[in-house]
């Protein structure tokens, strides 16, 4: 009985061309809706708890089937279906930055479609779901999040040119924050205001508006606007 499972398995996971560069129709339909099939079900668990395009996600579930065609078109000639491969993958990211995730979604496409155009269903499809359930596992678990991001604020403060900014403010922040950086300073309206930016965190986000009420006393009543902190870190 274990004999036969293990066979079973084995022709499973072998190749459809099994060393021949032949490519038939029922292998080619085979390889094809496999790459489809495999590439909607990334697709899918890309998109969960994430922000992301229609246009991207509907690339990154027709990647898998491209590479899989170029991989069979170039008749077992692996190093050059690579290359190819890898240029029209890359070619979103000569015009815009692309995330650390959107990078590795790609690459994983890549992958799936590789396999595929080898013959290898069964381990493009092991694989696919092994990546797909630690990819839910980490989004589910919060995996990497800051514990304390719904708190993070981007906060700029419009100032006097001739009030000393540097430490208008210092009172209010112990008060409010638990966290408080000046990471830039910009002058507006000819040189007659200063526009302050900080990266702060919150001890409590219920008191956010009594902390710009207090800050629209210190800077006569000038701009002010807080903001969710955005960070770039997680482009490549």
């Amino acid at each position: 009985m274990k004999q036969e499972v293990f066979s079973v398995l084995d022709s499973l996971f072998s190749g459809l061309y099994a060393g021949s560069t032949t490519i038939t129709l029922q292998s080619f339909c085979l390889s094809m809706l496999a790459a489809l099939l495999l590439g909607a079900a990334l697709t899918l668990i890309y998109t969960y708890k994430a922000t992301f395009t229609k246009s991207f996600v509907v690339t990154l579930a027709m990647l898998p089937a491209v590479v899989c065609t170029i991989i069979m078109m170039v008749s077992g000639n692996l190093g050059a279906g690579v290359a190819v491969a890898g240029t029209f993958s890359l070619v979103r990211f000569r015009s815009a930055p692309g995330t650390a995730k959107e990078i590795c979604a790609i690459f994983l496409a890549m992958a799936v479609g590789l396999a595929c155009g080898m013959g290898y269903l069964g381990f493009a499809a092991l694989f696919t779901v092994i990546m797909c359930a630690v990819s839910f596992l980490y989004a589910k678990l919060g995996f990497g999040e800051l514990k304390n991001a719904a708190l993070c604020r981007q906060l700029r403060i419009t100032v006097p040119e001739d009030l000393d900014y540097s430490g208008a403010f210092d009172d209010l922040f112990e008060t409010f924050t638990s966290e408080a950086k000046l990471v830039s300073i910009k002058t507006t309206n000819l040189g007659s205001l200063n526009r302050l930016t900080y990266h702060i965190v919150l001890n409590d986000a219920n008191t956010e508006k009594q902390f710009i009420d207090q800050l629209r006393c210190r800077n006569g009543n000038l701009e002010i606007s807080s903001s969710i902190q955005t960070t770039h870190s997680g482009e490549l």
